[in-house]
């Protein structure tokens, strides 16, 4: 039974992505003539003279780690800042965008600052900022990171620095791990179920910090790593930036659940002598998310609404679509409500903004950004427009597209387009032809073969290539190599197509997704390493999203005609559950029993975490009397015997094989 890993994935692979860099017959190749003009023109078109972020970024600076290095589990740095010395460069290299190069510079600054007088941030030690609030006695920390170690090891820097204060208060701004997962860093379990500590989240927190990444988990991990690029090596022609930061934490993740929920859209708490009003924003950046104004500094911190880049409104890595007309709607309404009194704007991810007049004016445009991605695309959309052709056609005004805080390092207008079409009209275009095609192998081998053949599209390929069409190659070769796997000229070409759309990609996700295709096409996809489930985290899973996944994992086939009851009690919860196995589908129901069970199970939710965690087998558990079976053992074991089990390294970029298990 091993749901708690799978259904913890996507948090698992964050710090779990330990591939092998290219081999030496497989180097990434140089920037073609194509796309060095394609980056150039980003030099001529782009206000390179304003310096005003990188002003901002180390306004305010205390100290940062020495040697850069944050120890992580098992030997490795959690952290280490020291590979991205070469953005330290002023020469942009041919194979990354500028836009993207100064984006990645910016994010690359990292210590503790100073925001304002009793307000500090760490940044650049994570994916995400730590932000601590100077209360009258003690400290008040908002979003501890993604990894104990992160979060450990800014506190000590601020503490290094700064008069030692205990820490009174932890507020989560949302249910995203890398706002969360460094919690055991920075205080203690028992501090915080005692209400010692006060643990602050949006009222929805827990039940969204790891329902998002469940029943869809293996999927949204193998397809993180291509957004986040974890699985490629850092340097000018691999990774050099998410967009959002440098890198995800690789270190442990944990999570304490909050004792304190903001429920109102409006909320005020008085903590330490600082008083913080909360607004909830769900269902924006985040499905439970908030954002908080503190009056006695002048401070708004506007959580992931508001941050130097285009955001998501469609995340590559899979997740539900978020809603740009309502994303807007909260930024206009923190305008109306916080916008004349705030002097000092920050978020939990990049540098903060000063001043009343450029704050405003960043707002609005953050604001009007996601309204006019939504509003245009549903405009072109009701004129009969396709996802790709609205992407194709839609262009920011210039009053947007100018601003630097306006640009796609994260969310690109592409997809964000495609994802306000998603939200409202779903996959199918209306075109016959396209409800019901070929799967993507029997497709790709009717065109290769209508085409004449894989050596006739190689050959014209080539030329397409030279001409600098690497969107059309990439395609056309993809074509090929699910059409014929093995054939390595198709994979070859279709890699440096690849690559070269790689160097040319503003979005840092996209430059991500594009070369670890391009490393994938040449090497093939290396075994993923084992990764287990947070301890921690599985305490958030409920019994009734536990079950869930397990309906999701069984293998029909494999259950035809099977019909199997199960009841479980749980002790410990007092809660009792029937899981039923019928028309090859697994349901369960809950507060009640079965006097038809074919087996019956009695257990406490902690030796269900250990058999999740594989800390024990079924069998153990029962032999330590920790689990208790009644009726017919055999049909719980060939319920079970009907599970898949997911793998983490399914192949994206070439048909999937047929592995034996």
């Amino acid at each position: 039974m091993n749901h708690g890993r799978k259904t913890l994935m996507l948090l698992a692979v964050l710090g779990a992505c330990g591939f092998a860099p290219w081999s030496a017959s497989a180097q990434p190749g140089d920037a073609e003539p194509a796309t060095r003009a394609v980056n150039d023109s980003f030099l001529k078109t782009l206000p390179f003279g304003d310096r005003a972020d990188f002003e901002d970024a180390k306004r305010g600076f205390v100290a940062t780690l020495p040697d850069g290095v944050i120890p992580g589990p098992g030997g490795k740095p959690a952290w280490d800042t020291k590979p991205y010395g070469f953005l330290q460069r002023d020469e942009v290299p041919a194979t990354v965008n500028p836009s993207l190069w100064r984006q990645a510079q910016l994010n690359a600054i990292n210590g503790l600052f100073k925001v304002t007088d009793r307000v500090y941030q760490v940044r650049g030690l994570d994916l995400a900022n730590l932000t601590i609030i100077e209360g009258d006695s003690g400290l008040i920390l908002i979003d501890p990171l993604l990894s104990n170690e992160t979060a450990r090891a800014a506190l000590d820097l601020y503490l290094s620095n700064r008069p030692a204060r205990p820490v009174l208060a932890v507020i989560y701004s949302h249910s995203h791990a890398d706002h969360f997962g460094g919690g055991k860093g920075v205080m203690s379990e028992a501090d915080a179920a005692s209400g010692k500590i006060k643990v602050i989240a949006p009222d929805g927190f827990m039940e969204h910090a790891v329902a998002e990444n469940v029943i869809a988990g293996n999927a949204m991990g193998r397809r993180a790593q291509y957004q986040f690029g974890s699985a490629l090596p850092v340097g000018e022609r691999a990774q050099i930036d998410t967009g959002l930061g440098k890198a995800l934490a690789k270190g442990t993740i944990s999570l304490i659940p909050p004792n304190d929920l903001i429920k109102q859209s409006y909320e005020t708490r008085t903590i330490d002598g600082v008083e913080i009003e909360f607004h909830l924003v769900p269902g924006s950046e985040a499905p439970s998310e908030m954002i908080m104004y503190v009056p006695q500094f002048k401070l708004l911190n506007m959580a992931e609404d508001a941050t130097h880049n285009m955001h998501n409104l469609y995340t590559i890595r899979g997740a539900e679509i978020r809603d740009g007309r309502l994303w807007s709607k909260y930024i206009g309404e923190a305008i109306e409500r916080y916008g004349k009194k705030t002097d000092v704007v920050i978020a939990q991810h990049h540098w903060p903004m000063w001043g009343n007049e450029r704050i405003v004016a960043f707002l609005k445009k953050q604001r009007d950004l996601y309204k006019y991605i939504h509003d245009q695309t549903v405009r072109l959309l009701n004129e009969g427009l396709t996802p790709t052709e609205i992407a194709e056609q839609l262009q920011l005004p210039p009053s947007l597209a100018n601003e630097w805080s306006a640009r796609g390092y994260y969310g690109t207008l592409s997809h964000n387009a495609k994802a306000v079409y998603q939200f409202y009209l779903g996959w199918y275009d209306a075109n016959p032809a396209d409800l019901n095609p070929l799967p993507r192998v029997e497709e790709a081998k009717k065109q290769v073969e209508y085409m004449g053949g894989a050596d006739a599209v190689l050959k014209r390929a080539r030329e397409d290539f030279k001409a600098g069409q690497y969107r059309w190659v990439a395609s056309v070769m993809s074509k090929v190599v699910f059409a014929d796997p093995s054939n390595k000229e198709a994979r070859d070409l279709g890699a440096d197509a690849l690559e070269q759309l790689g160097y040319q990609s503003e979005a840092a996700t996209w430059r991500n997704a594009y070369l670890l295709g391009a490393q994938e096409l040449r090497n093939g996809v290396p075994k993923a390493p084992a990764s287990g489930a947070s301890a921690d985290l599985l305490k958030g899973v409920s019994i009734d999203l536990a079950f869930d996944f397990l309906g999701v994992r069984l293998n029909a086939p494999k259950a035809e005609g099977k019909h199997i009851v199960v009841n479980w009690t749980f002790t410990d919860l007092n809660q009792t559950y029937v899981m039923n196995l019928e028309n090859s589908a697994l349901t369960h129901t809950s507060g009640t029993l079965s006097d038809n069970a074919d087996a019956s199970v009695t257990l406490t939710r902690a030796a269900l975490d250990a058999i999740t965690l594989k800390q024990r087998t079924f069998s153990d558990s029962v032999a330590a009397g920790d689990v208790s079976i009644r009726g017919n053992p055999l049909k719980l074991r060939e319920l079970f015997g009907m599970l898949d089990d997911f793998r983490a390294d399914f192949e994206i970029v070439e048909p999937k094989k047929a592995r034996a298990e």
